[in-house]
């Protein structure tokens, strides 16, 4: 419906892994075993609830995934930026324009390392609550190397 034709050519786009669907699966089954164990009730009452609760589950599960799905890193000559949100009055991009990047950083781990999925933060020069953190980025290390480069031949070119 609406796009806003954020990135170009010449952007850099990262996705979301495959292991950010694993904590809204977990929370689908938990909840489903709930409302079907509830829905197995001889009270009627308690059998509505249980359908509730699974249809509920089912919603959500169905929300996080085209939520995750929607999420995107992108780096293009004017900084980095994050594309987030399913309805209209949730989408939009934040980011940081390259000079006011302080650096950019990885968290590892043998899980991130196995399955490529890394927590990507790029700080801000100024401000911490300006930084942006985003978890399960597929080969968020190669994103964190190109930023960091970035930053590093900017800060070259103005010297």
């Amino acid at each position: 419906m609406e796009d806003l034709n954020f990135h170009s050519d010449d952007s850099k786009v990262y996705r979301m892994s495959i292991m950010a669907y694993i904590k809204p699966v977990g929370i689908f089954l938990i909840f489903f075993l709930i409302g079907f164990s509830l829905s197995q009730s001889v009270n009627q009452l308690a059998s509505l609830a249980g359908y509730l609760i699974f249809f509920m589950a089912l919603i959500k599960l169905s929300c996080d995934f085209i939520y995750t799905k929607t999420l995107r890193l992108y780096l293009n000559q004017d900084g980095v930026f994050m594309y987030r949100g399913i309805f209209p009055w949730t989408k939009g991009v934040v980011g940081t324009i390259w000079r006011d990047i302080s650096d950019a950083n990885y968290y590892t781990g043998f899980i991130n390392w196995a399955t490529k999925s890394y927590r990507v933060r790029v700080g801000h020069r100024f401000t911490k609550t300006s930084e942006i953190i985003i978890p399960h980025v597929k080969n968020g290390h190669e994103a964190v190397m190109e930023i960091n480069e970035t930053i590093k031949s900017r800060a070259r070119s103005n010297c």
